[in-house]
């Protein structure tokens, strides 16, 4: 018998299964995924960094 492993849904805080059954995880449901992406999209959420440029920024420097 294995252990279940249960997280929260990043978006709800409702429990989640993480397991093969559960296509959405760590999310509860498509609706709880589709409102995290939304916040990534619409930049309520980021990923800190430590200066102002980002790896685009240095893409763009190198085209001709």
């Amino acid at each position: 018998m294995s252990d279940i492993t249960v997280v929260n849904c990043p978006t709800c805080g409702k429990p989640v299964e993480w397991s093969e059954k559960n296509p959405y995880r760590p999310f509860c449901s498509k609706r709880c995924q589709l409102i995290d992406l939304g916040e990534w999209a619409d930049e309520e959420k980021r990923i800190p960094s430590s200066g102002d440029r980002s790896e685009s920024d240095d893409w763009s420097e190198q085209q001709p």
